[in-house]
């Protein structure tokens, strides 16, 4: 192969053609090409199989300090369903003096009753707790390329002419979001590698703009508290929702117990009879016990009547860990990062939510 170095143009890999086991393989034959895409890329994009990455997250965070020292607009990418699961730590660390466009992907997936500028002030309250002041905030749907065009028209009127980088957790549709982004701006058909599963991009991916800027992908930082890290690769779309969340409200009287799968559990201790609303993926089914069984129950029933986790990956399924909570003022989600909410409706309600050992439990304010 000649000494010329050739990316890939799914994944950003430099492309070589000895090792099929190492990162960037592809046959000779490809080289051929007009549009060269490494092996990985081609079995992801034609047959949805994904192979493991040898970088590490010291990679990609490398790739992220030198965003810092760059000059441009940094678009941050989170995934509404999953806010903190999806949140990058520290990335004022990593973007130096850049300005920062919040995007909200997945817009479509939350119930049409919520309305938009609800959700984009609830979005600039949550940066701001969590220690960003972005430039501006927008919603998407990158699935359904709904505000695709209100985000590109944003991203030109703040990057003054400069290089553009889009960055995000694996998962949140950051891929798909540049996509889209392509074609609404460009007309050309998917450029990058999208897929349901987590760090699927490997190295910046430079998509030129005019003027001699650039668009870059970066990789998606791994979260590793997301619960799409506990369950098998199969099951990863379950916990990506395609369509609008369809709320499920159950009535429980005290020490009564509902598990989400086997995903989670949600504990009622006392609090009078009450009713509670939960949003979590349509095809995750939701059982009611009582406290005093559930433990029972989970031990026999896990990975069949109860699933996710699958059969063959209960024994490395990570134990649940209880979180308790007092609910002290009205409407409150109780968020399972990655699997979804149950909202309370009242105050004076004693809950005990668990969750695998490693995914985030919190509380909010209630979003619908």
């Amino acid at each position: 192969m000649s000494e010329e170095k050739i990316s890939c143009i799914g994944c950003g890999v430099t492309i070589q053609t000895e090792d099929p086991e190492k990162l960037g393989y592809a046959p000779e034959s490809a080289l051929e090409k007009e549009d060269i895409i490494c092996q990985r890329c081609f079995r992801l994009k034609n047959y949805n199989e994904i192979q493991d990455v040898s970088l590490t997250d010291d990679d990609f965070l490398k790739i992220l300090h030198g965003i810092g020292e760059s000059k441009g607009l940094i678009v941050k990418i989170v995934d509404i369903f999953d806010f903190s699961g999806s949140w990058l730590q520290g990335i004022q660390r990593f973007v130096g003096g850049n300005p920062i466009l919040l995007v909200g992907n997945k817009s479509d997936i939350l119930p049409k009753s919520v309305k938009h500028q609800k959700l984009i002030n609830w979005m600039k309250r949550e940066a701001k707790e969590l220690g960003l002041m972005p430039i501006d905030v927008c919603l998407v749907s990158s699935a359904r390329g709904h505000g695709i065009r209100e985000a590109a028209e944003l991203i030109e009127k703040y990057r003054n002419g400069q290089d553009v980088y889009v960055v995000g957790c694996t998962n949140v549709g950051k891929s798909t979001f540049i996509n889209r982004m392509i074609k609404e701006v460009a007309d050309v058909q998917d450029v990058i590698t999208t897929s349901y599963y987590p760090g699927t991009t490997l190295d910046l991916i430079e998509i030129p703009l005019d003027n001699g800027a650039s668009l870059y992908d970066t990789p998606g930082i791994i979260n590793h508290h997301q619960m799409a890290h506990f369950v098998d690769k199969r099951d990863l779309k379950l916990l990506s929702p395609k369509k609008e969340l369809k709320p499920k409200v159950f009535q429980l009287n005290e020490k009564q117990t509902l598990y989400l799968g086997g995903l989670a559990r949600f504990d009622y201790v006392k609090g009078g009879r009450e009713s509670f609303v939960c949003y979590i993926p349509n095809e995750i089914t939701i059982h009611r016990t009582k406290m005093e069984n559930a433990q029972a129950l989970y031990e026999k029933h896990i990975g069949e009547l109860l699933t996710p986790p699958r059969k063959e990956n209960v024994d490395t399924f990570p134990k649940l860990i209880p979180h308790e909570f007092t609910i002290s003022e009205g409407k409150t989600d109780i968020v399972f990062s990655g699997l979804g909410w149950v909202t309370v409706n009242n105050p004076g309600k004693t809950i005990i939510a668990y969750a695998p050992q490693g995914v985030n439990v919190t509380l909010r304010k209630s979003l619908i």
